[in-house]
């Protein structure tokens, strides 16, 4: 999930099939959407990987990143959103767009992590920033079997975050933004 009514309002898809649609970004207490232009960045250093890629928004919360995925050639998505309303409005957005290769999981993403959820190419984790989450969902994604080989992790935290990741996650690229700390890691699959 992602602070509230300051980002009440509506973000676009910056490119892909779906470029230029609007994502509705309703006043809730959490919700932080991922700007367009750290979307944007994000992607660009993905381009070469996410046509096919399979993609896990954990901490949904707009469906934003799952969304830019898909509208740049990802196979699929799966977004967890542990909130009814934010996982409604997701399904709400996702049918409007008409977005086919989607599903949406309304449950908490640590219960859904602990359980058997796949093997994903591309995963998304942006929790809330108030909660403290990135050690232990990083430790559940790499030691639950959601990790291809060598999959790709994007993070986003605050930049005053103290957390660690496993040891065969390598940086690839990082960036900032405002206070935020952004990071796509690329998973070794020898520790």
């Amino acid at each position: 999930m992602r602070s509230a009514s300051r980002n009440a309002g509506k973000l676009r898809i910056v490119a892909g099939s779906l470029r230029g649609s609007r994502i509705d970004v309703i006043d809730h207490e959490g919700l932080r959407p991922t700007s367009d232009r750290v979307r944007e960045t994000l992607f660009n250093w993905l381009a070469p990987v996410i046509e096919g890629a399979r993609c896990l928004d954990l901490f949904a919360g707009t469906g934003a990143l799952g969304i830019e995925a898909i509208s740049r050639g990802a196979a699929e998505c799966v977004f967890v959103e542990r909130d009814r309303h934010l996982a409604r409005e997701l399904e709400a957005t996702l049918a409007r767009l008409k977005v086919g290769n989607a599903r949406v999981v309304q449950t908490d993403a640590q219960a859904w992590l602990a359980q058997p959820a796949g093997v994903f190419d591309l995963v998304f984790l942006d929790p809330p920033f108030s909660g403290d989450l990135w050690s232990g969902i990083s430790r559940l994604l790499e030691s639950g079997g959601a990790l291809a080989a060598n999959a790709w992790i994007y993070l986003e935290a605050p930049l005053d975050a103290a957390f660690s990741v496993p040891p065969n996650w390598q940086v690839h690229r990082e960036g900032m933004a405002g206070n935020v700390r952004f990071t796509l890691y690329r998973r070794s699959d020898s520790a």
